[in-house]
């Protein structure tokens, strides 16, 4: 049969090992039975490919603040993208706009923000207008540095131009020119090797 139970006559033998096996399966079905309740209250556990413990709620975590330094990131590249100095300009725009607008509509001689924008506008045909450039430039221009201003300097490796008080003679042992001269030499060399190899082609 189906539950194991042979059908028909059974001696007394083979039915008592059947309740002797029935027996043992119900007293390991009691004993497994904490088990069980304990197993159907039990979180699932989750584990790694090398079979740790994970914490899920660890994880979701650091996944949350990951994400969030990527978005912050993000939006710094995007504002840098735009360009920094472009919205602080936008940014000043919006001030001036927004201080104009507080301004009266009527606006008399003794504005002070009027006059100076009237003296800082630029016209055509102002003959002050070169010596106020003059000033400007020569009150927002850094000192320079001095520079030889004399005949071409002979060449050197580095292309260093000499200094402001070099009197134009040349006190070098000729290591340079030399140099020089052994460039050029193997430079023509090569040229003339190639013009040589294809010269019948």
């Amino acid at each position: 049969m189906s539950s194991g139970v042979r059908a028909g006559l059974v001696s007394a033998d083979v039915l008592q090992k059947e309740r002797k096996e029935q027996q043992e399966l119900q007293k390991h079905d009691k004993s497994m039975r904490h088990l069980e309740e304990e197993s159907r209250n039990a979180k699932t556990v989750f584990r790694d490919k090398s079979g740790r413990k994970r914490n899920l709620a660890q994880e979701q975590l650091e996944q949350r603040l990951k994400a969030e330094a990527e978005s912050k990131r993000e939006e710094q590249y995007a504002k840098w993208g735009k360009g920094l100095a472009q919205e602080r300009q936008q940014q000043q725009n919006v001030e001036d706009a927004i201080k104009e607008m507080q301004k009266p509509l009527a606006r008399y001689i003794d504005d002070q923000d009027l006059d100076r924008m009237l003296r800082e506008q630029e016209r055509e045909g102002d003959p002050m207008a070169a010596l106020i450039k003059k000033r400007k430039a020569k009150e927002n221009k850094e000192k320079e540095k001095p520079r030889y201003k004399g005949p071409a300097p002979p060449l050197n490796r580095f292309n260093i131009w000499p200094g402001h008080r070099w009197d134009g003679v040349d006190r070098s042992n000729g290591f340079e020119q030399q140099r020089f001269a052994r460039i050029a030499n193997k430079k023509a060399v090569q040229e003339l090797a190639y013009k040589w190899s294809v010269e019948d082609m």
